[in-house]
């Protein structure tokens, strides 16, 4: 009795050919926002991800009750996205979002040119320590909110308010588990980046 063939490994998506920008991209927020859900979704290479089980030990450090994770980032987060009209090449790294991996993230953020933030309304206030990470490394941003399932949707002028955003950052809504609204978000982001460049150009 023959054997069923094994599934093939998916096709490589290799860089595209021509004069494109590589540019590395943050994805961040806090512990639970969507960061790894979101890079998953939108890489066109299959997305690296460092999550380990959590355990009762970190209850004292994480809510281990946010969204019925029982699992955590503990390194990094990696995907590519190809924006053609663009011509740019998005690398993405999602960082974890505790404290404590403060050293891994300094290491990560270096040479990004700007990041993604996203944010949930059920606990904006957790979001300002990754905002302040961005600003003292001196890196602009767009903010997504994230629409989890059943989370009333709020007038976007209210959340920028209550985040304290300056007029010029991007503030967006998105769902991290579909790949063309977390498309969009980082395509608003790209444009902003290319704006700011332009604006601190002699």
């Amino acid at each position: 009795m023959a054997s069923s063939p094994s599934s093939s490994p998916p096709a490589p998506v290799y860089l595209p050919g021509g004069d494109f920008d590589l540019v590395k991209i943050l994805v961040v927020g806090p512990f639970g926002i969507g960061k790894t859900t979101a890079i998953e979704a939108v890489s066109e290479i299959p997305s690296l991800h460092t999550e380990e089980p959590m355990t009762q030990a970190a209850a004292s450090v994480d809510d281990l009750a946010v969204n019925g994770k029982t699992t955590t980032t503990v390194a990094v987060d990696f995907g590519r996205i190809t924006l053609p009209t663009a011509h740019i090449v998005l690398y993405l790294f999602g960082t974890p979002g505790q404290e404590r991996f403060r050293v891994i993230w300094n290491d990560i953020a270096h040479g990004a040119l700007g990041a993604l933030v996203l944010v949930d309304t059920r606990r904006l206030a957790a979001s300002f320590e990754v905002m302040d990470l961005l600003e003292e490394a001196g890196l602009d941003y767009a903010v997504a909110v994230n629409q989890f399932p059943g989370t009333p949707a709020h007038d976007l002028a209210l959340v920028r308010g209550k985040l304290d955003l300056e007029d010029h950052t991007p503030l967006v809504t998105c769902d991290a588990r579909d790949r063309q609204s977390v498309l969009n978000a980082l395509r608003t982001l790209a444009n902003h980046l290319v704006s700011r460049a332009g604006d601190d150009s002699p």
